[in-house]
C-alpha cells in the first residue's frame, strides 16, 4: 500500500511526487497514458524541471507510475493533479477532474484523505468532488477527509520550487484543513491554513487575475511604447525601483496575447 497517490503525472503532479519521494513516503504516480506511465518507470523525464537521473532516483527511493486505480486502495492521502483547460464556454472543463474523483470514489479506502490541487472555480471541491467521494458509502470527517490546496508550480523557476513556495490549504472541514496540512508539513517549508476549501480555491482566482490583468496591461503598453518610440524596459526598469506599490510585468503570452506586430517587434529589440 502507498502513502500518498498523485493523480496526474504533469509539470504539477510529478514535482509533487518527487518533493513526497524523498521525504520517505512511499508514493505513487496514477496517469491515463500509457506511454507516460512507461517512460516514468524507465526513468525518462517528460518535465524539464525534473532530470532522468532524478526521477531514476525516485524509482530507486519506491515511486512507481501506473495506469491502475486500484493502487488508490489502502492510500493515506490522494491528491488529484489533473488539468482543466478552458472549455468552449471559457469555463474551466472538469472532465479531468470527475473522471478523477470517481476512480478514487471506487477504491478509497477508510482514514483516507483527498486533496484537489488543479485550478478551478470557487466551490469545486465542496459542491462537485464531496458528492461524487460521499457516493463510496464513506462518510466526511468520519471516514475521510477532503482539502483543497492550489498549486503553485512555476516551471523553469531556478528561485522558487515546491519546497520554499508557501503551500496554501482549506478543507471542507477544520479537520480536513489540519490532515491536509500534515502531508504538506512533510516536505514544504510553510503551509498557509485557510478558513475553507472555498477560500483556497478563490485565492488561486485571485493570484491568476492578478497575473493576467497585469501581463494584458503591459502588453498595451507596449502597443503605445513602440509607437511613440519609448523604450518600455527602461520604463520598467525604472517604475521598479519604487519600493512600495509596484511590481514589475513584462510582455509575453497571457491575456490579451502577443499577436500584435507592434508587441512582438517591441520583444524582439530585447
Amino acid at each position: 500500500m502507498k502513502d500518498l497517490v498523485v493523480v496526474g503525472q504533469g509539470y504539477v503532479g510529478l514535482p509533487l511526487a518527487q518533493a513526497a519521494t524523498s521525504s520517505g513516503l512511499r508514493v505513487a504516480g496514477l496517469d491515463r497514458n500509457n506511454e507516460t506511465v512507461a517512460n516514468l518507470n524507465s526513468g525518462l523525464s517528460h518535465i524539464d524541471d525534473i532530470t532522468n537521473d532524478e526521477l531514476l532516483l525516485m524509482c530507486q527511493r519506491g515511486y512507481e507510475a501506473t495506469t491502475d486505480p486500484s493502487v488508490i486502495k489502502g492510500a493515506r492521502y490522494v491528491v488529484i493533479c489533473v488539468p482543466t483547460p478552458l472549455g468552449e464556454a471559457g469555463s474551466p472543463d472538469l472532465r479531468a477532474v470527475i473522471g478523477a474523483s470517481k476512480d478514487i470514489a471506487a477504491n478509497m479506502s477508510p482514514g483516507v484523505t483527498v486533496i484537489l490541487e488543479s485550478t478551478t472555480y470557487p466551490g469545486t471541491t465542496e459542491d462537485l468532488v464531496l458528492p461524487i467521494l460521499q457516493s463510496s458509502g464513506l462518510t466526511l470527517d468520519i471516514d475521510f477527509w477532503l482539502a483543497f490546496s492550489p498549486e503553485r508550480i512555476d516551471p523553469g523557476n531556478k528561485t522558487f520550487s515546491l519546497k520554499n513556495t508557501p503551500k496554501v490549504v482549506g478543507g471542507v472541514s477544520e479537520v480536513s484543513t489540519k490532515s491536509a496540512a500534515d502531508l504538506y508539513a512533510g516536505f514544504i517549508d510553510e503551509v498557509v491554513c485557510v478558513r475553507g476549501s472555498k477560500e483556497a480555491e478563490t485565492s488561486k482566482l485571485l493570484e491568476n487575475t492578478y497575473r493576467h490583468i497585469n501581463i494584458a496591461l503591459v502588453n498595451e503598453m507596449a502597443r503605445f511604447c513602440h509607437e511613440m518610440d519609448i523604450d518600455l524596459w527602461n520604463v520598467i526598469d525604472a517604475a521598479k525601483t519604487k519600493p512600495f506599490g509596484f511590481h514589475a510585468f513584462y510582455p509575453g503570452p497571457g491575456v490579451g496575447g502577443i499577436a500584435s506586430p507592434s508587441i512582438r517587434t517591441t520583444l524582439a529589440t530585447r
